[in-house]
């Protein structure tokens, strides 16, 4: 299995604040070793889970640690209400017949 290296952070922000929060949450540019990123939401738009796929555990690091990712979070913060995050390493799953 061909390893990944990913990072999930899940906020809930406030009612009705999603399109204001898609437009705070997009980086300005794409940070070294990043190599996708997605945002999948709940229908009542207050969860956003948020999945990026890295280099290395270490690529990853170096941007959370940033100034341009803080700039980014504090853009951010009048919209969240609560925030999870955790590191991944893993793999895609064959599915049989495929």
């Amino acid at each position: 299995m061909e390893q990944r290296f990913v990072w999930v952070t899940t906020r809930r922000i406030t009612p009705g604040a999603l399109e204001e929060f898609e437009r705070a949450w997009r980086p300005g540019f794409s940070p070294d070793g990043l190599h996708k990123a997605y945002a999948y939401w709940t229908e009542d738009g207050q969860e956003i889970t948020g999945v990026s796929l890295w280099d290395s555990k270490e690529a990853c690091d170096a941007w959370r640690s940033s100034d341009a990712e803080r700039q980014r979070r504090q853009t951010m913060a009048p919209f969240v209400v609560e925030e999870n995050e955790a590191f991944y390493r893993g793999g895609e799953l064959g599915l049989p017949g495929r």
